[in-house]
Order: C-alpha cells, then sequence, then structure tokens
C-alpha cells in the first residue's frame, strides 16, 4: 500500500511541480483537471501491477525495480498519450511529451531507489518470534522467510516438554528459555509472536502468563497458519489436521448469485474475443507445425471438473505424438517431449486458447484452480487430505497456483498448488479475479509460461 500510494501521490505532485517551474500546459493539465488525473492514476495502477512494481521480492531488488519502472512508466505514457478522450489534448510543443515522460520515470526510479536502500533495508524488519516444537523450526521458518523481505523469525521457544528441551541454534534462529521469553521480545523489538505448538503441554503456565502480558501490552500474537497463509498467500494444508473446518470457511462469492452471473458474462465476452483471436493465430500455428512441430493441430483430454465431472480439454498440441504410450507422467520443466514450436506456445501460452471453448461451453472458468488429469486426481487424492476440495469450483483457465508457481511436475509440487487453489476458493473476489488475470499478463509478456 506505501508503494501504490507514494507512486501515485509522487508522480502528480512532480507534474504538477515541473508544469508550473517550466510552464508546461500539458503536465499542469494532466493533474488538474480530476477526470485526466484519475486515468493517469488507473493507468499507472495497473501497468505496475502487470509489470510487477508491487511485489515485494521485485520492489526490493535494484536491478528488478529498474527494469520495472521502465517498462511500466514507459507503458503507462504511451497508453495516456494514445487515449486522448481520457488524457488531455497532445501539445503543439512536443517537447511537453518528452518532458512528460521524463518526469514520470525519474520521480519513480528516485523513489524506488530510496525504498531500496532505506525502506528496505534490514533496520525495518519487522522481527517475529516462534513457539513450537524443536523438530518442527527449520520447516517452519523455511516455509516463510522466502516470501516477505520484511519479515524474519529471530528466535524460538522450544514447546517439547523439559526432558526433550536441547537448546541449539536453528540457522540463523537464537533459541530463548521460556522464562526470559518477555525479556528478548522487549530487548529486540518484537512485534509478533506466532505459536506453531501443537502440544499444549509444552506451553507451561509462566510461559502462558508472559503471553497474555505480552497480548496485553500490544503484542501481535497469531497462530502460525494464519500468518503462513497471510505471508504466503497459501493455506497450509500441511499444518491443519482434523479440525480442518476451522481453517476453510470459503468465500461466500462461490455460491454469490450475483457475482457468479457478473463472472460468467465477463466469461462468454472474453471466451468470445479469445475465439476470434485463436482463429486468427491458426494459420500462423499451421505454419509453425510445419516447420517445429509436426502432427495433428489439436488435442483433446480428459479432465476433472466441476463436482468431479469428467469432461474433454481442447488445446493446441505442443508434444510429440504417442508420447505416452507408457502410461501418463507429469509434465516436467523442459520436458523432451514438447517439440520446438511447443516450447513456444507453451510459453506464451498460445496452447491455452482453445480452451475459450470450454469455457463458452461452461465446463470451465476463466479464472479457477487448472483442472487436472482424472488418473492424477486418483493418485494425488489417495496421499493428500483435501486435493478433491478443488472441484467445488468449476476449474480455470488460469488461476492463483499458475501465476504464483512453476509448472506442478511432482506430487510435491502438486501439494504448494493444492495450497494457492484452496486460498483462492476460500478468497474467492472480483479483486482477486483481477490480480490473477494481471498476474496472468505478466506471465506471458515475460515469456513465463511452463
Amino acid at each position: 500500500m506505501i508503494l501504490r500510494l507514494f507512486d501515485v501521490v509522487f508522480v502528480l505532485c512532480a507534474l504538477y511541480l515541473a508544469g508550473i517551474f517550466f510552464d508546461l500546459e500539458y503536465l499542469i493539465a494532466a493533474v488538474t483537471n480530476g477526470y485526466w488525473a484519475l486515468f493517469l492514476v488507473v493507468y499507472l495502477s495497473v501497468f505496475g501491477a502487470i509489470f510487477e512494481m508491487y511485489n515485494l521480492q521485485v520492489a526490493s531488488n535494484e536491478f528488478q525495480v529498474l527494469k520495472s519502472t521502465l517498462l511500466t512508466s514507459s507503458t503507462t505514457v504511451l497508453v495516456y498519450l494514445l487515449t486522448p478522450v481520457f488524457s488531455p489534448e497532445l501539445p503543439s510543443n512536443r517537447l511537453q511529451i518528452l518532458a512528460f515522460y521524463c518526469v514520470v520515470f525519474i520521480v519513480l526510479i528516485l523513489w524506488r531507489l530510496f525504498y531500496v536502500r532505506f525502506l528496505a533495508s534490514n533496520r525495518f524488519l519487522q522481527n517475529a518470534v516462534l513457539i513450537c516444537e524443536q523438530a518442527q523450526v527449520e520447516e517452519l521458518i523455511l516455509g516463510l522467510e522466502s516470501i516477505d523481505p520484511h519479515y524474519r523469525i529471530i528466535g524460538y521457544v522450544s514447546a517439547d516438554t523439559a526432558a526433550n528441551v536441547n537448546f541449539s541454534h536453528h540457522h540463523y534462529v537464537e533459541s530463548i528459555d521460556k522464562n526470559n521469553l518477555a525479556s528478548f521480545v522487549k530487548k529486540n523489538a518484537v512485534s509478533e509472536i506466532v505459536i506453531a505448538s501443537q502440544e499444549t503441554a509444552g506451553i507451561t503456565s509462566e510461559l502462558y502468563q508472559q503471553l497474555i502480558q505480552m497480548l496485553e501490552s500490544g503484542k501481535l500474537i497469531r497462530e502460525y497458519t494464519q500468518v503462513y497463509e497471510s505471508k504466503t498467500h497459501r493455506i497450509a494444508v500441511q499444518y491443519i489436521a482434523r479440525d480442518f473446518y476451522r481453517f476453510f470457511p470459503f468465500s461466500r462469492n462461490n455460491h454469490n448469485k450475483l457475482y457468479l452471473a457478473v463472472v460468467r458474462v465477463f466469461e462468454i465476452g472474453l471466451s468470445i474475443i479469445g475465439l476470434f483471436l485463436c482463429s486468427v493465430l491458426i494459420p500462423f500455428i499451421v505454419l509453425g507445425n510445419t516447420i517445429g512441430n509436426k502432427g495433428k493441430l489439436f488435442y483433446t483430454q480428459e479432465r476433472v471438473g466441476k463436482d468431479g465431472v469428467v469432461f474433454a480439454i481442447l488445446k493446441f498440441r505442443s508434444m510429440r505424438n504417442n508420447c505416452e504410450s507408457n502410461g501418463a507422467v507429469f509434465a516436467t520443466t523442459g520436458d523432451c517431449r514438447v517439440t520446438a514450436f511447443g516450447k513456444f506456445m507453451r510459453k506464451t501460452r498460445i496452447d491455452e486458447f482453445p480452451q475459450f471453448l470450454n469455457v463458452l461451453r461452461g465446463d470451465m472458468a476463466i479464472v479457477g484452480p487448472r483442472p487436472e488429469r482424472p488418473f492424477f486426481v486418483k493418485e494425488i487424492s489417495e496421499i493428500m487430505p483435501f486435493y478433491e476440495t478443488r472441484h467445488v469450483i468449476k476449474p480455470g483457465l488460469t488461476g492463483w497456483a499458475q501465476v504464483n508457481y512453476s509448472y506442478g511436475a511432482s506430487i510435491d509440487d502438486s501439494l504448494i498448488k493444492l495450497q494457492y487453489d484452496l486460498y483462492y476458493i476460500k478468497h474467492r473476489s472480483f479483486y482477486l479475479d483481477l490480480n490473477i488475470a494481471l498476474k496472468t499478463i505478466t506471465t506471458v509478456l515475460f515469456y513465463r509460461g511452463q
């Protein structure tokens, strides 16, 4: 939110001040007219999201910041200039256009470099303490530390019984004596205590009293699965036991008739546009197939849809013919079965375009968990609890797992993708759908398809 807010504030202020100082009418008009300023803000926010300006890991890396800022400012200015209804009339003095671009780019890059150097530095880390069994420490920390560059677990309290406690350091994390938790929290400016212990016996009355006192003094105390979900945007199914219903209050939008109706209207419209683009691409794909992907143009495959109903998915073929003569196997990164032209189609997601027909038929949605093959659904469901929960909504052309994680090449990958899918089902909304749509555009533009 800080990044979004100050991007807008700095750009608008810089354009206005530069317009006043250098007497540039176009710059002044762009920010003083509410209608034109609103569209400038919308363009900046949308293209900033597409080019990952608000991804914390990108925003904390100088090289990636330069790349994303250049793409965002260039695209924002170009689209703004090319939509005269939503922007001021182009000036007769073309130098004002150059000045407009330079101001937007320079102020954005200076602010973002300031953020990298100062606001994203270690002095602004959010420190946390973990209470858990000693055997879990490494796994629980690694589950969080790579997601948010500003969040750091600096110590842990063992919830094992006294006889099993073996005080030691894990990674950079210090072991804290139960009786010294309050003083450690105060000394190290800890802002949050995370409880992941499954053994209530390990939380002694002395430790419990310290937690109560810290809660009363304003310290945040949360359960691990809550923190994991908020930081990773995944459901921590591997830490959920019999009381799973506490963690799955699925979004009401899954049964909201208005939401579903509006989404369906958009899906029909997008499917018609998608099928039109598909028909335009077919001659080029036929040519590409002739050169580097000899064989049929399309292929169909059984997939599991809503409520476990099996349907036939339609795609442009990207693998060699008869590549599964020995049985079904997971597709992997760099899969040798993918042809040269097929690799290009997968990277650009062109191979998915025929699925707009599945969306139009109602077998699929635009956004949702990717549909899996019946063979793999059966295999994974026997190993992984909650896997078939994905089928409470329609599968999607793109999804939360697809824009946040690489190709699922194993059972372990399927677990991570399941966590993302359950997060989407739990938090399904117009905002999350839009977020996924923008991230999908990013995936295509940066050639990240699998």
